[in-house]
C-alpha cells in the first residue's frame, strides 16, 4: 500500500457531480473531486459517446492519479414522451379551450398537434390528465380511441414545438429502456461504469429487464420519478441495488406538497432494506447563475443529510452551471455542518428499523456497538463482493468504514455509499493477515491515531458472498485485543 492522503473528508454523505459543458474538461474534474465530489454522473440525455468516453477516460487517470477507487454513474434517458410541431412554433391554449391529440404528423395549431405516440393513445381514459412542458399546461381527457384525445385545457398557457408531455394517471405499456438506451447501456458497459441509473421506472419488470442487461457488470440505480413505481415501492427497491429520489419528474407528475413526503417514504424503504439512496434534482439550483445558493436550498439538502441518504446530487448546477466547483464545494461544507451537529446521529438512527434476523447482521451491529463503546478510529470491512461493507453502511455508525476489498470494481460501487472509505488492493493471504492490514490501511488512510481502536468484520472463508461472520478488534499501534 502507497500512503494516500487522507480518504476520510470529514463527512459521510456523499456528493454527486453532473458531468456536461461546463465540467467535462480534465482540469475540471479533478477540481470538483478536490472540492468534495466523489461519483459523477454521466447523463445520456446530454453529450455523444465521445464526450462520454472523454469524460470516462479523464476519471480513471484522475484515479490513478489519486490512487483511489473513483465512482462513475451512468444515468439512462429513458423514454421521452413529446408533442410534435406547430406552423408557427407554438400556440397560446386558453383555459376552457378544446384541444385535440392524434397521430397526424401535419404541423399543429390552436385546436390540435400530433401526439407521435399510439402506445399513450391505448392506456388513455375518460378523465385522465395530460400535463406538458414540465406540468405548465395541464389538460383533461374528455373521449379517447386508439389514434386521437379529445381534451379540456384546465391550465393553459404558451406550448411549443416538441414539449414534454407526462400522463400522471395511468401507467403506460412502454418499456424502461429504449433503443437508445440500450445502445448507450452496452457503451456505457464497455467503458467500465459503476452505475447505471435506470430512467421511467414503472414496474418491477422494468428493473428486472436492466439487471438481466446489466448482468452483474455494474449495480442498478432505479430513478423513482413515476406515480406508478410508488405503488410497488418495496418490490422495486429489493430488485435495485440503489434508488434515486427524482424529484424533477416526480415534482410533475405528483402534487407538490406530497414530493417532501414522497422523500421520505422513499429513503425509509431504503434505509430499512439497506440499499443506498440518492435525493436528487434543484438541490443547489440557484447556483447554475449565482455563486450562492438559497437558505432555502441548503435547508433542503440539510434535510436529507439528516434523514441519513447516502448521497446528495447536482445536476445542471455541474453540468451547465457558471459555479461548478463552488457547488460541489459548498455542498460538502452544508454536509460537514450538518454531520458535526450534535443531534445529528440521533436524528438519523430515528429512521432505522430493527436490525435484520440473521448472524451477519447480528456481527454487523455488533460491530457497530463495540466501535461506539471503545471510540473507535473507524469500522474496518474486509470484502470481495461489497456485501460485508453495505450491512456496516446500513447501521450507520457514528465511526468512518473502512472498506479494504481486492476488486477495484466493488470498491468503486462503494463510492456512493454512506460512511464508506475503500482501499483496494489483494492485501490479504491468511486471516491471520488483517488485523495488520487493517492498521497500515487506517494510518495511510489518515484515519485514526496510536491507541484507538478499529473494529473489523469479515466473512470467512474470504470471497465467499453474504458470509459475514467475524468481529475482532484491534488498536493501532498495539496487538489484537479480542476476537
Amino acid at each position: 500500500m502507497t500512503d494516500l492522503k487522507p480518504l476520510h473528508r470529514g463527512r459521510r454523505a456523499k456528493i454527486i457531480a453532473t458531468l456536461g459543458p461546463a465540467s467535462r474538461d480534465p482540469e475540471t474534474i479533478a477540481a470538483l473531486y478536490e472540492a468534495g465530489a466523489d461519483v459523477f454522473r454521466l447523463n445520456f440525455s446530454h453529450g455523444s459517446h465521445d464526450d462520454h468516453a472523454a469524460s470516462i477516460a479523464a476519471i480513471r487517470a484522475l484515479e490513478k492519479t489519486t490512487g483511489r477507487p473513483i465512482t462513475i454513474l451512468m444515468d439512462l434517458q429513458g423514454p421521452k414522451l413529446r408533442v410534435g410541431t406547430f406552423k408557427d412554433s407554438k400556440v397560446v391554449l386558453r383555459p376552457g379551450a378544446n384541444f385535440r391529440l392524434d397521430l397526424d404528423p401535419t404541423a399543429g395549431s390552436e385546436e390540435r398537434v400530433c401526439m407521435p405516440h399510439p402506445e399513450i393513445f391505448a392506456a388513455l381514459k375518460s378523465g385522465a390528465t395530460l400535463l406538458v412542458n414540465d406540468g405548465h399546461l395541464r389538460l383533461r381527457v374528455k373521449s379517447c380511441g386508439r389514434d386521437f384525445a379529445e381534451t379540456e385545457v384546465i391550465i393553459g398557457g404558451v406550448i411549443s414545438d416538441r414539449k414534454g408531455v407526462n400522463v400522471p394517471d395511468v401507467t403506460l405499456p412502454i418499456p424502461a429502456l429504449t433503443e437508445k438506451d440500450k445502445t448507450d447501456l452496452q457503451f456505457g458497459l464497455s467503458q467500465g461504469v459503476d452505475w447505471v441509473g435506470l430512467s421511467f421506472v414503472q414496474r418491477p419488470e422494468d428493473v428486472a429487464e436492466v439487471r438481466a442487461a446489466v448482468a452483474g457488470r455494474a449495480g442498478v440505480l432505479s430513478k423513482l420519478e413515476k406515480p406508478a413505481a410508488l405503488d410497488q415501492l418495496e418490490t422495486i427497491v429489493d430488485l435495485s441495488d440503489a434508488v434515486m429520489v427524482a424529484r424533477g419528474d416526480l415534482g410533475v407528475e405528483m402534487p407538490l406538497e406530497q414530493v417532501p413526503v414522497l422523500q421520505k417514504r422513499i429513503v425509509r424503504a431504503c434505509r430499512k432494506r439497506g440499499k443506498p439512496v440518492v435525493v436528487a434534482t434543484q438541490m443547489l439550483e440557484s447556483m447554475i447563475k449565482s455563486p450562492m445558493p438559497t437558505r432555502a436550498e441548503a435547508s433542503d439538502v440539510a434535510t436529507a443529510i439528516y434523514d441519513g441518504v447516502d448521497a446528495v446530487m447536482l445536476s445542471a448546477e455541474t453540468a451547465a452551471g457558471l459555479y461548478p466547483v463552488r457547488a460541489v464545494a459548498t455542498m460538502h461544507r452544508i454536509v460537514c455542518q450538518v454531520e458535526s451537529d450534535e443531534h445529528y446521529l440521533d436524528l438519523m438512527q430515528a429512521g432505522l428499523g430493527q436490525t435484520e434476523h440473521s448472524f451477519p447482521a447480528a456481527i454487523t451491529a455488533a460491530a457497530g456497538q463495540i466501535a461506539h463503546t471503545l471510540e473507535a478510529a473507524a469500522i474496518v470491512t474486509f470484502t470481495s463482493s461489497g456485501s460485508t461493507t453495505l450491512r456496516a453502511a446500513q447501521e450507520r455508525p457514528d465511526v468512518p468504514i473502512l472498506c479494504i476489498t481486492p476488486s477495484l470494481n466493488a470498491g468503486r460501487r462503494l463510492g456512493l455509499v454512506w460512511g464508506v472509505h475503500a482501499l483496494v488492493g489483494d492485501f490479504i493471504h491468511s486471516v491471520d493477515d488483517i488485523g495488520d492490514v487493517a492498521v497500515k490501511g487506517a494510518q495511510r488512510c489518515g484515519i485514526g491515531k496510536d491507541g484507538q481502536a478499529l473494529v473489523i468484520t469479515a466473512g470467512m472463508p474470504f470471497g465467499k458472498v453474504g458470509s459475514t461472520n467475524m468481529v475482532r478488534v484491534v488498536w493501532i499501534g498495539g496487538e489484537t485485543k479480542a476476537s
